[in-house]
Formats: C-alpha cells, sequence, structure tokens
C-alpha cells in the first residue's frame, strides 16, 4: 500500500509544482500593457489591455510615440482588463514603439507595451491542409488500419500495466 502511495504521490506533487508556476507566470502578465495585434501597418487600429489597474480601474494610455498621441483605457467585463485602442497614423515609420498607460484612480501604475510597425502587410495565409503527422494517426488519417492496431496496442499496454499495478499491490498485502 505504500508503495501505491508514493507512486500517486509523485505525481500529484509534480501537478500542483506545474500549477503554482502558472498561477505566478499569470500573475506577472497583469504588469503589462498587452498590444494587439503586436505587429501592424500605417493606418490600422490597435487595441490595448492591462488587468494592472485592477478590475474597475481606467487608464490613460499614451502612443505618442508612434504618433498616434493618447487614449483612454476603459474597465471591461473581459478578464477585468481596462481596454483601449487607437490608430496608427498613415505617416507612421518602420520600427518599435513603446506605448504607455497610466493607470487613474488610485492606482498609479504605469505599464508598458510594445508595438511592431511594418510597411509590408501580413498576408492572410492559406488554411493549413491535411492531417498532422504525430505518428498517431487519425480517423481520417491515410491508413485506419494502422490506427486501429495502434488503438488496440495502447488498450493492451494500459490493461496489462493495469494488471500489474494489481498484481503487486495484492503482493505487498500479504
Amino acid at each position: 500500500m505504500r508503495r501505491t502511495a508514493r507512486l500517486i504521490t509523485g505525481p500529484v506533487l509534480a501537478v500542483a509544482a506545474v500549477a503554482l508556476a502558472a498561477g505566478t507566470a499569470y500573475g506577472s502578465d497583469a504588469r503589462k500593457l498587452e498590444v494587439f495585434p503586436t505587429t501592424v501597418v500605417p493606418g490600422a487600429d490597435v487595441t490595448v489591455n492591462t488587468a494592472a489597474c485592477g478590475p474597475d480601474g481606467s487608464a490613460a494610455g499614451d502612443a505618442t510615440a508612434v504618433g498616434a498621441g493618447v487614449f483612454t483605457l476603459a474597465p471591461s467585463t473581459h478578464k477585468q482588463d481596462a481596454i483601449g485602442r487607437f490608430r496608427v497614423p498613415p505617416s507612421a515609420q518602420p520600427g518599435t514603439y513603446e506605448i504607455v498607460a497610466k493607470c487613474a484612480g488610485a492606482r498609479h501604475d504605469t505599464v508598458a507595451g510594445d508595438l511592431i510597425v511594418s510597411m509590408t502587410a501580413a498576408k492572410n495565409p492559406a488554411p493549413p491542409k491535411g492531417s498532422v503527422q504525430t505518428g498517431v494517426g487519425g480517423a481520417l488519417g491515410p491508413d485506419p488500419v494502422r490506427s486501429a492496431v495502434g488503438v488496440a496496442a495502447l488498450a493492451l499496454a494500459a490493461a496489462g500495466g493495469t494488471w500489474l499495478l494489481h498484481r503487486r499491490a495484492r503482493a505487498d498485502r500479504m
């Protein structure tokens, strides 16, 4: 029984560590200004958002570096972010520009994000065609017989592993 407990405890601790790291990484994203899209052509609209101002916070945005002037970020229901928009002027030159927002009210946090201005528009790429080559195959893959054999082999391995663990657990009790 102890061996089974150790087998389960290891993966549970690993999952908990990953979840804790993910929570920390997500929390650090609240300290920046997200810019969508990141790369634009002159004349394009840009949306920015941040969670740094709190769920009911607003902010004053500054895109004068790219020549777009100031704009307002207002509270939103989307992930409790403050969201704003501005238009990149047609006269903007290629380069990377820092967009800044300063939270209003009790919070005076300043957050920043980068905007890349390019002279070439991103072309709409053709949608992907065909199946993904993962080595497992797919329901509509080129060879359904191989897929069925692979699934059967995985099911057999899972059943065998379960039987071995059950047998070992019974041996530990004796």
